[in-house]
């Protein structure tokens, strides 16, 4: 849906030739133009406007003096610097551009009708007066000729297999009739053709194509022959085809003109030569004829090249030059040059520019020389509120397609309405005016401008599909067409036509801008048009303005108000058109700095960014530069809609960014990432995608795809933010409908501001008004706060709201719904109540089913009113059958169990007995043995507590088997014989679990004082035992045997001091008291029994030989652990240097044979696991396939103390640790032996295992930051913002221990309790 606009006309009238213009060549490095006449060959630059050189052919004899001479052809030739030419006579001359000399390289007799070269310019074929090509390579040497006229159809022959006759197979929409038609007669060429030759190189100079006039019937064909000069294919009989032939670039059709009898056609022929689609000209059959079909340098404009037959008065003949292009199977007229009767301004020369697509150099038969360079565009309304239809209006001859998108997507190239023109249109322009941006005005042919506006008739219009196609948009109707009064001598001498709106003024005069050529060539003028007083019809000049250089592309912000002007050469100005003079000055920026475009663009637009106007481009090269930025260079298509920039790339994807959120710098970093899940900004688009509109006030995007057809899609970015509006404004019911439909998560109705749709129910209730959408809402609620995850705001945005959703969200939205809803019609919301119930964490489904219940026991008159049968049909929906089943069996009551069970698919032989066999049943019992079915013990047990004695041994049973024992104590009475057996059978219960001093506790409030004495001994609580013992009572010896018992099993448990109390009070033993605290080493208890019983025999028979035995094996423990720490300590240090030394030979071997060798830096020597235990590889594979009993066993060797293990080191890491905290544990036991040793003299032991023990403990402590390196303290993967590549590699090839938690705990620093006090003053 793209137009032509003309960017830049180039107009010189100085050339000045002799005779006239015959043939044409552009030179392709230095963009002049190679014009040959009957009497020289110039060179003449369009853009300085002068000639560069000229060589006269009629001085060296090559043409005639009298002017009689022609020139068949003429082609540049960068490679040689010269240019050839062909002339008529059959001369083939070599004219060089340095030296200015004229060379003949060949010449035929017979004379040469035309020449063409290669497009590689390897070959050039020439075609002569006998009716022969001769095929020549660039240094003009012969390699065949052949005759145009063959026999044989060519090596493309069609086969014919044989498969029946020609009636009887299928013809198509032509029917059965085809067969029986007879071949109509091919008539011969028309009487105007001059029977020259035509010949046409495909784009990749494989082929080339011939058309002649056949001496045998006199009609014109054509034939396909190949770079060998063989023939290829030739085409079928075309009655009526003309002589213009050209082969479009991309190879895919040769295109000429064939005139039927009631039309005039171009016509599209493929390489075998069978016909392949056409379309008519705008003219009547006999009107005009073609001169010349042209393809632009893309294959993307078709260039017809038309002329009068008839001569109008004075004998003149009117010239045209059309430009064509296909969408979508349809060809357009895009850009219609009329040239008038004149025959001095009649174009003689007209050829598409080799390297820029869509420029066109003409030279007039006066000598005068125009460039025209056009650039797509797309003609949209640019409105910003909903009035705006979003019309796009595309150029087709004398008709504009228009089409708004508002309220339709009509595909090309269908449209909603057509606004007729008496004349073709090059230009259309939408106003710029609020309010009436719908309105357009198309420049015609003829110079006039035609104003359509909304009228106020029918409101709908038929599209151009017939009358099967309706819409419902008014159409626009003609309001008036106003003559310019600008000298329009040459085609479009006005473009780039802007159409502001009404002026300021009283008057309200519309002001149109257009841009026409200056006083010199590289300069034009800027013309503000309004309507003349005295003539209201006609447009004349209020003021112009010089501009230095080709204005090539205007813009206007309906925002600001400001028209933006862009130079050939990327300047950027602005124009002050509502001022009292109208002036040009340059663009600045807030500092007051000069900003230009790098590269001239085609299409440009108006933003403000971070509250600054700026000036967006895109150049034909995909770079899309933000005023003096280039913020990226993939871009196909871009639009600015309200505040968002939507652009569509190369790679495929439509972004969204919105420009009051970023920099221009931000904006170029967005468009540098390619953006996460869930990244609103982003979505894939199909490959080649561009962007027609916006739909103003709306989510909808408009895209036009390769081969023409439209897509609309809802852009999520722009989709979230009319949501956030919406949800703002509190229009639910919108947001509601959108989301629906493009399916948004509902949930962001209420986490995008929770507290105001909490203040807002009744709003939300009201607005949806639909019991359907109302439980469609109520369904999708979960916990997930979509803002943070689905849907992340943008940090920054104005549309975030303060907080976010509540963490029972659920349950907090259903109960909010539910009270609103019961507030204003519990009745019409019944279902929606329903599911708030059901849809909480904890599903409320007894609660729902009591509502249905009432339904149906109390029906309720109202005429909304939901019956019983429907809400629990609706509840069956929502929740298992089987499932509410039993939530129903759970409120006790039958006869809504009786209503579920109906609705469901069960058998009643399944329920039915069950039921009949609950309702003859006690209640209490009744309900205990619905609970217990229902597998809810708890309530069983309290319904059976309260059916009478007769069940409690069905309770204690119960109880027992559920351990429901605490439950069971809170409902009995403390003195109920019921609570004293559950307290009995609960401490049997903790006596099985090893808990018998809790069992004693129960047994002993209950008066079961000897079943508690054995629960408290069997449990070693000797203080209860002795108590309970006391209160039973035991006598005294039974009460010493007791003590006893109970001091053996004290000193089982090394408990000693509490043993000795034992024996020393109830045994009345103070010999095996004091024994046992000797046994303890609890030295300083011992000797004060000894004193206090007067037994200091016993210091010289037990304590000082227990003291100098715990002295020996004292020292001998610590000698032996610093040998095994120093040892441990080395063999680490070994095991380290040999790892580190693998590490290094490893990565070496590494980087020698790894191609990326280059990616890694030195630091990063890791060494993977397969390799650093390659040697137990094998074995750890069996060991994973082990039962779980011998896997544990074999994860408790891998931390083996074996030589060469593979985790030698952490095992030794683990034994220096385990040696560590037993030497650091004994300072209290070491500083008690030290005061026992000097009491008794012992000073020399004493100090002897002082010192011992102070050297082991500096030993270990000096080792500590030499066995704990930093860096050997984890093993886990290092990530995060200050890793690199090499550091998260080596993280993750080191090898790691089977258990995480031990290792973690070793791989600490072990800490030491250097606080502890131990050593003795007076032993220093």
């Amino acid at each position: 849906m793209r137009n032509l606009k003309l960017l830049k006309r180039l107009r010189c009238t100085e050339l000045g030739g002799p005779g006239t213009p015959q043939c044409l060549s552009i030179r392709t490095d230095t963009g002049s133009l190679l014009i040959c006449s009957e009497y020289s060959v110039t060179e003449f630059d369009p853009r300085a406007g002068h000639v560069v050189n000229e060589v006269s052919l009629t001085a060296a004899n090559y043409l005639p003096e009298d002017g009689s001479g022609v020139v068949i052809g003429v082609q540049d030739l960068p490679d040689q610097e010269s240019v050839c030419v062909a002339t008529a006579s059959g001369d083939v001359i070599l004219y060089n551009l340095s030296t200015s000399e004229l060379e003949c390289v060949g010449s035929v007799e017979s004379g040469l009708t035309s020449m063409t070269w290669s497009p590689d310019q390897e070959l050039v074929s020439l075609t002569t007066g006998q009716e022969t090509i001769i095929m020549m390579t660039k240094d003009f040497e012969p390699i065949t000729e052949v005759s145009i006229h063959q026999d044989d159809f060519g090596e493309g022959r069609f086969i014919t297999v044989g498969w029946g006759k020609k009636e009887t197979q299928f013809h198509g929409s032509e029917g059965k009739q085809a067969a029986q038609r007879r071949s109509t007669e091919v008539q011969p060429a028309v009487a105007w053709d001059d029977r020259r030759p035509r010949v046409t190189w495909r784009g990749d100079g494989q082929l080339f194509a011939v058309g002649a006039v056949c001496p045998r019937g006199g009609a014109r064909k054509v034939r396909v022959w190949n770079r060998e000069c063989i023939l290829q294919a030739t085409s079928e009989p075309v009655s009526g085809l003309e002589p213009p032939l050209s082969w479009k670039p991309s190879g895919s059709l040769l295109s000429s003109t064939q005139r039927h009898p009631n039309k005039h056609s171009v016509v599209f022929l493929e390489k075998n030569g069978l016909l392949h689609g056409d379309f008519t000209l705008p003219f009547g059959k006999d009107q005009t004829k073609v001169k010349e079909l042209m393809w632009n340098s893309d294959s993307t404009v078709l260039a017809v090249w038309l002329e009068d037959m008839t001569a109008g008065e004075g004998g003149q003949v009117n010239t045209y030059i059309q430009l064509w292009t296909v969408g979508n199977y349809h060809w357009y007229l895009k850009q219609s040059l009329h040239f008038g009767s004149d025959h001095q301004r009649a174009p003689a020369c007209v050829s598409w520019d080799p390297e820029t697509p869509l420029r066109l150099h003409l030279v007039t038969r006066g000598w005068e020389a125009l460039t025209y360079d056009w650039g797509w565009s797309t003609a949209r309304s640019s409105g910003l509120d909903a009035t705006d239809n979003a019309s796009v209006a595309v150029i087709d001859g004398d008709k504009v397609l228009v089409t708004a998108f508002r309220h339709s997507v009509v595909p090309p190239p269908m449209c909603a309405y057509e606004l007729p023109l008496p004349a073709p249109a090059n230009h259309v322009t939408f106003c710029c005016q609020a309010q009436r941006t719908n309105q357009l005005a198309v420049l015609t042919a003829d110079g006039h401008i035609t104003v359509y506006c909304q009228g106020a008739g029918d409101t709908t219009g038929s599209g151009t599909g017939g009358g099967a196609f309706r819409t419902t948009v008014r159409p626009l109707v003609l309001k008036t067409t106003y003559r310019v009064e600008v000298d329009q001598e040459e085609p479009l001498a006005l473009r780039l036509l802007l159409w502001l709106g009404e002026e300021k003024s009283s008057l309200g005069l519309e002001v149109f801008l257009g841009v026409c050529c200056g006083e010199t060539p590289g300069s034009s003028r800027l013309l503000c048009l309004c309507p003349s007083e005295e003539q209201p019809a006609t447009l004349s000049i209020r003021s112009q303005v010089a501009v230095e250089a080709h204005v090539i592309s205007m813009c206007h912000s309906n925002q600001t108000g400001t028209v933006a002007l862009q130079l050939e050469d990327g300047r950027i100005r602005k124009f002050l058109w509502d001022c009292s003079v109208s002036s040009v000055v340059e663009w600045l920026d807030c500092t007051g700095c000069r900003v230009n475009l790098p590269s001239p663009c085609v299409h440009i637009s108006l933003a403000s960014i971070s509250h600054q106007e700026h000036l967006l481009g895109l150049t034909d090269r995909s770079h899309f530069f933000i005023g003096d930025t280039e913020v990226a260079s993939n871009v196909s298509s871009f639009v600015v809609h309200e505040d968002f920039l939507l652009l569509t790339t190369h790679s495929h994807m439509c972004r969204c960014l919105r420009l009051s959120m970023l920099t221009v710098k931000g904006l170029q970093e967005a468009l540098a990432l390619e953006g996460g899940q869930n990244d609103e900004t982003l979505r894939r688009v199909e490959r080649g995608s561009r962007i027609v509109t916006l739909v103003p006030h709306d989510t909808r995007l408009i895209l036009q795809m390769p081969r023409g057809n439209l897509e609309t899609l809802h852009h999520r970015a722009l989709v979230l933010a009319q949501l956030r509006r919406w949800l703002d404004c509190q229009k639910f019911r919108e947001a509601f409908e959108c989301m629906r439909k493009l399916r948004i998560n509902l949930n962001l109705i209420y986490d995008h501001n929770p507290k105001l749709f909490l203040e807002s129910t009744e709003t939300f209730l009201k607005q949806l008004d639909s019991i359907s959408h109302i439980n469609l809402f109520l369904t999708e609620l979960k916990e997930e706060d979509t803002t943070s995850t689905m849907y992340p705001c943008p940090v920054s945005s104005p549309d975030r709201p303060a907080g976010g959703a509540s963490r029972n969200k659920v349950d907090t939205v259903c109960d909010a719904l539910r009270n609103t809803m019961e507030t204003m019609d519990q009745h019409k919301y019944c279902l929606c109540i329903l599911t708030s119930h059901v849809k909480k964490t904890v599903p409320e489904l007894e609660t729902a089913l009591q509502k249905v219940h009432e339904l149906r026991v109390n029906t309720p008159s109202a005429a909304n009113v939901v019956s019983a049968e429907e809400a629990l049909k609706y509840l069956l929906f929502l929740v298992n059958v089987n499932e509410l089943y039993e939530h129903s069996l759970g409120t006790y009551d039958f006869d809504l169990v009786l209503m579920v069970a109906e609705k469901s698919q069960k058998d009643p032989k399944e329920y039915l007995p069950f039921l009949n066999m609950l309702k003859i049943l006690e209640p209490n019992y009744q309900r205990y043995t619905i609970d217990k079915h229902l597998k809810r013990y708890t309530k069983a047990l309290h319904h059976l507590s309260k059916c009478g004695e007769e069940h409690f041994t069905e309770a204690l049973n119960l109880v027992m088997d559920q351990k429901l024992f605490s439950e069971a104590l809170g409902l009995y009475p403390a003195d109920s014989p019921q609570y004293k057996a559950v307290s009995c059978a609960y401490a049997e219960h903790l006596v099985e679990q090893g808990q018998a001093g809790q069992a004693g506790l129960l047994l002993w409030r209950c008066g079961e004082t000897s079943r508690a004495l054995q629960a408290f001994v069997g449990g070693t609580s000797w203080r209860h035992a002795l108590c309970v013992a006391q209160q039973i009572p035991l006598p005294s010896d039974q009460l010493a045997l007791l003590a006893r018992d109970l001091a053996d099993k004290l000193m089982e448990q090394r408990r000693y001091t509490e043993a000795a109390v034992l024996l020393e009070q109830y045994a009345k033993d103070c010999e095996e008291a004091i024994s046992a605290l000797i046994t303890g080493a609890v030295w300083e208890e011992a000797l004060r029994l000894v004193y206090m019983y007067n037994r200091q025999d016993i210091i010289e028979t037990n304590l000082k030989p227990a003291l100098l035995e715990a002295f020996s094996s004292h020292s001998s423990f610590l000698e032996g652990q610093r040998a095994v720490f120093s040892r441990h300590k080395a063999r680490l240090a070994v095991v380290r240097e040999l790892k580190e030394k693998a590490k290094m030979e490893l990565l070496d071997e590494e980087l020698a044979d790894c191609p990326d060798a280059d990616l890694f830096s030195e630091a990063s020597s890791v060494m993977t696991g397969s390799h650093a235990g390659s040697k137990y590889s094998h074995s750890n594979s069996r060991i994973s396939s082990r039962s779980s009993k011998n896997r544990r066993k074999a994860e408790r060797k891998k931390l083996s103390l074996k030589e060469g293990s593979p985790l030698e080191d952490v095992a030794l890491l683990h034994a220096l640790a385990e040696s560590l905290h037993t030497v650091d544990k004994m300072r209290e036991e070491i500083h008690s032996l030290l005061k026992a040793l000097v009491l008794f003299q012992c000073d020399g032991q004493a100090g002897r295992l002082q010192q011992a023990y102070g050297d082991t403990l500096q030993l270990m402590e000096t080792a500590l930051p030499e066995v704990w390196q930093e860096g050997q303290q984890s093993h886990a993967p290092v990530t995060g913002p200050n890793s690199t590549a090499n550091s998260i590699m080596a993280s993750f090839q080191q090898p790691r221990p089977v258990a995480p938690q031990q290792e973690a705990e070793t791989m600490a620093p072990p800490k030491m309790r250097n606080g502890v006090k131990w050593k003795l003053t007076i032993l220093k």
